[in-house]
């Protein structure tokens, strides 16, 4: 198996999961409580990429990133290195592409606290900052634990996305999805069996997690 494209799919799953936890907790948050009309457009962008090719998604964020780009040269100026064909830029093409994986598996868990616990809390002058740490991510942690969980795991497992924003270069965007791809082209069939046995048993091993995270889940 190649290591070194393990390595880098392992660091791209860590880095998207982290960022969507960042900004997918307080999105979901909003979601999960607002009456605003918003509420509908705001669920309708956050769930496109569940019904978007990864071509398109991946066609899109590179002429919005490109040289051309006011994005893309405004990155180059600071980076020095163009964001399509680097680390960042299949970072973000993740990101984007993980958004529903990890926001509405949250929404549904903080849907799930008894809406009376959060407007007593809000009666006793808590925040909604306070009121999300001390009563729904507390009754919500199992259901937030799967979302981040099967967000990692659909992030090993890209493909389209990646290739389509990052190449094939070794080192920077071959992960291990592409690497099963190089192999196959190069009719290296033993090296694209095992790492696609790896994956097959690591995608085995996060559902019975998921499952077992969802049987867990606190009543309310």
């Amino acid at each position: 198996m190649d290591w070194t494209a393990a390595w880098l799919t392992v660091r791209l799953a860590g880095a998207t999961t982290g960022i969507l936890c960042i900004v997918g907790l307080p999105l979901a948050w909003w979601i999960a409580t607002t009456n605003s009309r918003l509420r509908s457009p705001v669920e309708a962008v956050v769930a496109l990429p569940l019904v978007l090719p990864p071509t398109v998604l991946g066609f899109y964020i590179l002429l919005a990133t490109g040289p051309d780009s006011v994005a893309g040269r405004i990155w180059e100026s600071v980076a020095g290195t163009p964001l399509p064909f680097s680390f960042a830029g299949i970072l973000l093409g993740s990101v984007l592409y993980n958004l529903p994986f990890a926001v509405r598996p949250f929404a549904a868990a903080m849907e799930q606290v008894d809406r009376r616990l959060i407007e007593a809390s809000w009666c006793l002058g808590e925040t909604r900052w306070m009121t999300f740490w001390r009563i729904v991510f507390p009754l919500s942690r199992s259901g937030l634990l799967s979302g981040v969980v099967l967000t990692f795991a659909h992030c090993v497992g890209e493909f389209g996305i990646v290739l389509m924003i990052g190449g094939n270069l070794p080192g920077v965007t071959r992960t291990l999805s592409v690497a099963i791809y190089d192999d196959m082209q190069a009719l290296d069939y033993e090296a694209a069996g095992r790492t696609a046995l790896v994956l097959l048993l690591f995608s085995f091993t996060v559902l019975c997690l998921v499952q077992g995270l969802s049987r867990r889940r606190t009543p309310l």
